[in-house]
């Protein structure tokens, strides 16, 4: 199982996140769970994240229940390197969860986005909110 490194940057209060997390878990994986919002992050880290993801800070950035707002980020003129450094300095302004595996780098938002990632998929799974994910064989 540890042929098939697998891991997560979590949000343990965020449900999509947990949802994400008990899908890898279910699959037959032991994950490498960081929870970014105790240990933060680089700025190398986010742009390494971002690369193999083949996008930008923005398509990251989470406005939800942060100080993005506030911050003046959601205007489209901000910089890649403004936003970066709004990420180091404000964790939260990642948007979760973000998972890596031999497959890809992705952000899993909805929670099934992660099956793609994975080489073994869970028999079968249900989300925290009951509602039954439609796995393909």
């Amino acid at each position: 199982m540890s042929d098939f490194p697998v891991t997560i940057y979590h949000n343990p209060a965020c449900g999509t996140s947990r949802n994400t997390l008990a899908m890898i878990k279910a699959a037959g994986y032991a994950p490498t769970v960081v929870e970014y919002l105790k240990t933060g992050w680089t700025q190398d880290q986010l742009k390494g994240l971002i690369t193999a993801m083949g996008g930008a800070a923005r398509d990251i950035l989470r406005e939800k229940g942060t100080p993005a707002a506030e911050l003046g980020l959601l205007v489209p003129e901000v910089s890649e390197a403004d936003l970066l450094a709004a990420m180091v300095a404000h964790p939260i302004l990642v948007n979760r969860p973000i998972v890596v595996t031999p497959l890809g780098t992705r952000l899993c938002r909805p929670s099934e986005r992660v099956l793609d990632l994975l080489e073994r998929k869970p028999d079968n799974f249900t989300k925290e909110d009951g509602e039954v994910v439609a796995l393909k064989p």
